[in-house]
């Protein structure tokens, strides 16, 4: 890429900008992360913000080359061998920095030390590496994975793995014996005894997973809106991972539509309002390429209005990069799990879920698709981008039906409803309180007696709640569940039009 166009790219986890040389301890850090990582770039003699190229004087180039050098040399620990170069641009000169993805993490502050030297890059900052960070780039080093190391909490006849089995023999038709779970590296002996793996405590359903592995789950949520606030909807998926992906993909399409874009002669065509298979393949990626190792941190999956985000503990891999979607990439967190989800049918095939996102998504041209990285995690978001364009149409339909239906609701509700205006007119009721108190928001029963003054719900709320719903003035927030703990009531708008002509009456 030339330097005209590498300056208009944002600085991030494996490009950054000085206009000057850094202190020796900010370059240090610089480089101890790209190493750590995927590499990077350092271009000194270019201004960050804004962006210019600002240069480095000519006869300062050999004396810069030679400084930055000596810096990495005697800062960093182990040996980090910087390829440094000169760029010339409209007459100007920058240095460029490339660091290769270090093959002997960690890398450190020869300075501090290993437990207080380490450096990571998040974005586009060099963050200090906590003990979790600093063990796994240590596996990374000696080309151990988190999920193949032992567990000696439980040896393999204690560990209760019975479910899995089922869930194997359903998937693969072959019985889940010993002989397997040595050949897929689920159970490894150390001195005399068969002891389970990381992967296979997390595979299992036993309690030593909820002990070691609490944070090994999945948190789904439809939230009301655009931002996190209310929730319409939420459920936590636990138990064994084997099943978490197709468990988190039908929370989510329990909260998608599906319909008909148009017909093909007189066959009628379907079409989800998000790409389900792209979909898919990035929940299937999050539970199988999550680290597993960042015990504090869950897998999350939230659902607004306007967009869909995924969103998994652990960095992108270094040599994945979701810009080259078409490249057909593939890189493995966890070498005992994939291979694993890949006989249970849930990868099908080597390096093609990139692929798979990339074809989806171009037949969704509807649909804008971003990654990032916040902190030590991948998010992925599906957005949809004629959101505001479609609301304002929205509020326009609805404001025209409103209208309509109201006019339709006043002439309705004289008649229907006349008898017991009369009453309210008198003396304001339970029924209209009621009424009055969900017109001002979703609210659950609970709540509802609670405004009212009321230590515990009595059976005359619940009569009056219930002659209310009959009367279709009020309504469940989730219908397909009546006795969900999350129920409320909204209003509806018959509700919303009996008040009105109630307020005109009583003018």
């Amino acid at each position: 890429m030339k330097i005209l166009d590498k300056i208009k790219l944002p600085e991030g986890r494996r490009l950054e900008f000085k206009e000057l040389l850094p202190t020796k301890a900010d370059l240090v850090k610089t480089i101890v992360a790209f190493a750590n990582d995927a590499g990077g770039e350092l271009f000194i003699g270019i201004k960050n913000n804004p962006r210019a190229i600002i240069g480095i004087k000519k006869e300062h180039l050999d004396s810069l080359e030679n400084q930055i050098s000596n810096i990495i040399n005697d800062g960093c620990e182990p040996t980090i061998l910087p390829e440094i170069s000169f760029i010339e641009e409209a007459g100007k000169f920058i240095v460029r920095v490339f660091i290769h993805k270090g093959s002997k993490p960690p890398y450190f502050l020869k300075s501090k030390g290993k437990e207080t030297g380490t450096f990571i890059r998040v974005g586009s900052s060099n963050r200090l590496a906590n003990d979790e960070m600093i063990q796994e780039l240590e596996r990374t080093g000696n080309r151990i994975s988190f999920d193949a190391e032992l567990v000696f909490k439980k040896t393999i006849e204690q560990l209760n793995i019975e479910n899995f089995k089922e869930f194997f023999k359903d998937k693969t038709d072959e019985e889940l014996n010993g002989e397997v779970l040595k050949k897929l590296d689920l159970l490894k002996k150390e001195q005399g005894q068969f002891f389970p793996t990381n992967a296979l405590v997390l595979l299992s359903n036993d309690d030593v997973k909820k002990e070691l592995f609490p944070y090994a789950k999945i948190e789904c949520a439809r939230f009301k809106g655009t931002i996190p606030g209310t929730y319409i909807d939420q459920k936590t998926i636990i138990g064994s991972i084997a099943d978490h992906a197709e468990l988190a993909y039908q929370f989510i399409m329990r909260h998608v539509s599906q319909g008909t874009k148009d017909y093909e002669g007189v066959y009628r065509n379907d079409r989800w309002e998000y790409p389900m298979i792209a979909m898919r393949e990035v929940i299937r990626n999050a539970v199988i390429h999550r680290d597993y190792s960042l015990l504090g941190k869950d897998i999350k999956i939230a659902i607004f209005d306007d967009k869909i985000e995924v969103t998994s503990p652990g960095k992108l891999l270094p040599s994945v990069d979701f810009n080259e979607m078409d490249a057909g990439q593939s890189d493995v967190r966890n070498k005992v799990l994939a291979p694993v989800f890949k006989r249970l049918g849930i990868i099908e095939q080597w390096g093609n879920g990139l692929q798979l996102i990339a074809d989806d998504l171009k037949t969704y041209p509807e649909i804008a698709f971003k990654w990032n990285e916040p902190g030590v995690a991948f998010r992925v978001t599906f957005i949809k981008k004629d959101f505001k364009q479609q609301q304002e149409l929205q509020h326009e339909l609805q404001h025209e039906l409103q209208q309509e239906l109201q006019q339709e609701l006043q002439h309705e509700l004289q008649h229907e409803l006349q008898q017991e205006l009369q009453q309210e007119l008198q003396q304001e009721s339970l029924y209209t309180i009621v009424l009055r108190i969900i017109f001002k928001r979703t609210v659950a029963t609970k709540e509802i007696a609670l405004e009212l003054g009321q230590k515990s719900i009595s059976g005359q709320l619940y009569q009056t709640i219930n002659r209310l719903r009959e009367d279709n003035l009020i309504a469940w927030t989730i219908p397909e569940t009546p006795k969900s703990s999350k129920q409320q009531y909204k209003i509806t708008d018959r509700g919303i039009a009996f008040l009105q002509l109630l307020h005109k009456n009583k003018k």
